[in-house]
């Protein structure tokens, strides 16, 4: 991760929103799973990114949160200050809109977590006919790549391809998306060539990444607004380990995420209240789902032909 979070007083935060006043040009109100999240910024290519990112909120709704992207030559590159009081978030010189979108789903899922009971899972979240399949892993596992991989089979729904939220009802494990649109990566295309002409039709940033409207290639009835979980997929890349699929106990898989920081690496606060809250609630997904590890050191046809034959 290229950026740190400082945490930062109410008293910081009104001087940051003092100071910084008049370079806010956009406010935009969006909706993110029931939180009025606000940006506030003085880029149009940010605000036009957000708006493909979320759907709007009524401007006459008071925000819950407020992300703040700014420019500032006197401070460092991917800067970033939040007020957990206040929920104010002030990003400088982000050179990576990805981030400012995850970020502002960190600051939903904070304030979720903390009042309602809904964690934030960053992971792809799918349906296979009714059931709920979430796929997480670290940096460079091939969780995006074996997402759109699933995706090219009719059966398969697309609920969030890298975030979404969940709540426990009773012994099941509902999972909700929150996005308007998909984020893309450039090369998409080269490994599954169904998705070329949505590629073809992208704007894509200097990170080589895009927001796109999935429906144009899977059409409007496979993206649902929410499914059950009854499976957990767990990526790593490890050419050391000749095994591909296993079976995985849900203390050992807990273990696994509570190491890697949940695979979240956009939470916005760390402190042992936090980390009870998300370990109680992974500890219930886990023990009411099934998990499995998949190495994904093989090609990504293997891989997915792998993934493919676990799921049945």
């Amino acid at each position: 991760m290229a950026y740190n979070i400082e945490i930062i007083s109410i008293e910081r935060k009104e001087e940051l929103t003092e100071q910084y006043a008049s370079q806010v040009l956009y406010e935009v109100k969006s909706e993110i799973y029931g939180c009025c999240i606000k940006l506030l910024s003085g880029s149009r290519q940010v605000k036009e990114s957000w708006e493909e990112s979320f759907y709007s909120a009524s401007q006459s709704i008071r925000s819950h949160g407020r992300i703040y992207a700014l420019e500032d030559k006197a401070v460092e590159e991917n800067r970033v200050y939040y007020d957990p009081l206040s929920r104010s978030c002030f990003i400088f010189n982000m050179d990576y809109y990805g981030w400012i979108k995850s970020l502002a789903l960190s600051m939903a899922g904070d304030i979720l977590e903390d009042n309602h009971s809904i964690y934030s899972v960053h992971g792809a979240c799918l349906d296979l006919r009714g059931r709920g399949v979430c796929i997480l892993g670290g940096s460079g596992a091939g969780k995006t790549t074996h997402t759109y991989g699933l995706l090219r089979r009719p059966e398969t729904r697309a609920v969030s391809d890298d975030w979404f939220f969940a709540r426990i009802f009773g012994e099941d494990i509902l999972a909700f998306g929150s996005e308007k649109n998909f984020y893309i990566r450039a090369d998409l295309a080269d490994i599954w060539k169904e998705y070329s002409e949505m590629v073809e039709g992208a704007a894509f940033d200097q990170k080589g990444r895009a927001v796109v409207d999935l429906r144009w290639v899977v059409g409007k009835g496979r993206i649902l607004p929410l499914t059950t979980l009854q499976t957990v997929i767990i990526l790593k890349r490890d050419p050391s380990q000749s095994e591909t699929v296993r079976e995985m106990e849900p203390s050992q898989a807990l273990g696994i995420l509570e190491e890697n920081d949940y695979f979240n690496p956009h939470l916005l606060v760390k402190n042992d209240f936090k980390r009870r809250l998300r370990s109680r609630f992974f500890r219930q997904l886990l023990a009411s789902s099934r998990v499995y590890e998949v190495n994904t050191r093989g090609t990504p046809e293997e891989s997915q032909r792998a993934i493919g034959e676990l799921l049945g």
